[in-house]
């Protein structure tokens, strides 16, 4: 039996009682082992010349030693891996333990490892890693995304009054590699905007952003299925990203937001503890050098720094940006309005009447206002930030249309292409009423009787109708029907003849 399946105690065992007579069965038997193991040790101990007298004072590595010298050590019969080159390497994409083994075993043939030795002893090295190290992430593949605990106090120059700063952190998973920046709130405009600055300093976009369940990134929480913010997860498309926020209560979820931030404590915030900020743009250069100097600090258990492994790893697999960084639009939606608009901070805007009551997406950049159904745009607007209403005439009924290019003067003009008296009912009109667009609808009366009795008949009513101090549709509608605008002004009408009818009262009421 070999000596690695045996103690050098029960070999000691084997050689004492053998110096005091004892048959090797017997030996077997009292040492609990073979009886080809009893033969082979004490043939071993014939061949070196190893009597009891010598052994009984060599403790058991000596003994071994004595015993089997040409067996040395598995650590000096192998070389190891350099298993934190190979950590760093795993989080390339398409690399696997087995590629690497196999570049072990072409640089060390005849010293390397077995493959599941490789991988044991690999899993070994990783178990004393942190907690939070253990998730092997691939390059390129995820940005985590946090605000720091603590905050910065700025103090207003002019008023002497402190404003608290918050710190945005962004770490990449595979290389370590941090940004952090300075921002007045951790609302939707500067969470937005501090992403589109972690990219550009990064120079690339990542496959995944993992952010906390804050309000910015998620409108609604759930371990399963949150809903991420519109606005926000705009501007993660316009970069060909996706959001996956970690889940409630699971911190594995958002180790490396958590370590980066509590890095960015130590080694940034904690330095500026006794400086005095007047201006959030001060603060945030004092964080760029000092953040620079966090990236390049060698790591404690890996080879390299942040920066190092950024270049080897994360640089090369970041998507490329688009030629322009993001412009910040919120989204919101909305209901289109029975009168076809939509608000926006107390400003209507118009959409296409067919949309009524449809749910629509309202984009809201700097100076413009887009609206948009089924990823689709139907309306594009000036922003305004004033309350009241921008209302496009293609957007509106027919008959609005008509309506909203109605006007006094629309009115006078057609009634000048009549005739005097035509224009003179039609000021008198307006003069009687208490709004212009009370005259409106009378006007769309004259206007469907010019069609029907030609212009000169309804010159004729109107020059009739004033004679008399008749000022109504009907009035006008009656004279024609009774073809009185065809009979001279001069001419008095009977008073023994009657008309059985509410607007003909006689001569004198004509006069």
């Amino acid at each position: 039996m070999p000596a690695t399946r045996v103690s050098m105690r029960k070999i000691k065992d084997v050689l004492r009682l053998s110096a005091t007579g004892l048959a090797q069965r017997q030996i077997a038997r009292a040492v609990h082992i073979g009886l080809g193991s009893v033969n082979a040790y004490l043939n071993r101990a014939a061949e070196i010349g190893l009597q009891w007298s010598d052994a009984q004072y060599l403790d058991e590595a000596e003994l071994k030693q004595r015993l089997y010298p040409a067996t040395a050590p598995v650590s000096e019969r192998f070389v190891n891996p350099d298993f934190g080159q190979i950590h760093q390497e795993l989080k390339g994409k398409g690399v696997t333990r087995q590629l690497l083994w196999e570049e072990y075993l072409q640089q060390y043939p005849d010293n390397a490892l077995k493959y599941s030795q490789f991988c044991q002893r690999y899993r070994e090295w990783v178990a004393g890693l942190k907690r939070s190290m253990r998730q092997i992430h691939k390059a390129g593949e995820k940005l985590f995304v946090d605000y720091a605990g603590p905050t910065v106090p700025i103090v207003d120059p002019h008023t002497g009054e402190f404003r608290e700063a918050q710190i945005f952190v962004a770490v990449l998973g595979a290389s370590n590699y941090t940004y952090a920046e300075a921002t007045w709130s951790q609302q939707i405009p500067d969470w937005v905007g501090s992403h589109v600055r972690a990219f550009s300093f990064f120079g690339g976009a990542p496959e995944i952003v993992v952010p906390d369940q804050l309000k910015s990134a998620v409108t609604r929480a759930c371990r399963y299925d949150p809903d991420i913010n519109l606005t926000y997860h705009q501007m993660i498309r316009y970069y060909r990203a996706a959001v996956i926020p970690a889940r409630p209560k699971k911190p594995k979820d958002k180790a490396k937001a958590e370590n980066a931030v509590l890095v960015v404590e130590r080694w940034i915030l904690a330095r500026l503890r006794h400086h005095t900020f007047f201006s959030l743009a001060e603060l945030n250069r004092v964080i760029r050098t000092l953040l620079d100097d966090l990236n390049q600090r060698p790591f404690k258990r890996l080879p390299g720094s942040r920066a190092e492994a950024f270049a080897q790893l994360d640089r090369p697999a970041l998507k490329p940006l688009p030629a322009r960084p993001y412009q910040y639009t919120e989204i919101k939606l909305a209901r289109v309005n029975v009168d076809y608009h939509v608000e926006f901070q107390n400003h209507f805007y118009s959409v296409p009447h067919a949309l009524v009551r449809r749910q629509v997406e309202i984009r809201a950049g700097d100076n413009t206002i887009t609206v948009f159904h089924q990823d689709k745009q139907i309306a594009a607007h000036v922003r305004s930030r004033i309350p009241g209403f921008t209302t496009r005439p293609e957007h509106m009924p027919p008959a609005h249309r008509r309506h909203r290019l109605w006007n006094p003067q629309r009115l006078l003009s057609w009634a000048d292409q009549v005739g005097p008296s035509t224009r003179r009912f039609t000021q008198t009109l307006l003069a009687q009423r208490d709004h212009p667009e009370q005259a409106y609808r009378t006007w769309l009366g004259l206007l469907e009787l010019s069609r029907s009795y030609g212009k000169p008949r309804l010159e004729a009513a109107c020059q009739r109708a004033l004679n008399i101090k008749a000022y109504r549709y009907k009035h006008i509608k009656n004279i024609l029907n009774q073809g009185l605008d065809q009979l001279p002004l001069a001419l008095n009408v009977p008073e023994t003849e009657h008309h059985d009818h509410e607007n003909i009262r006689g001569a004198d009421y004509y006069h």
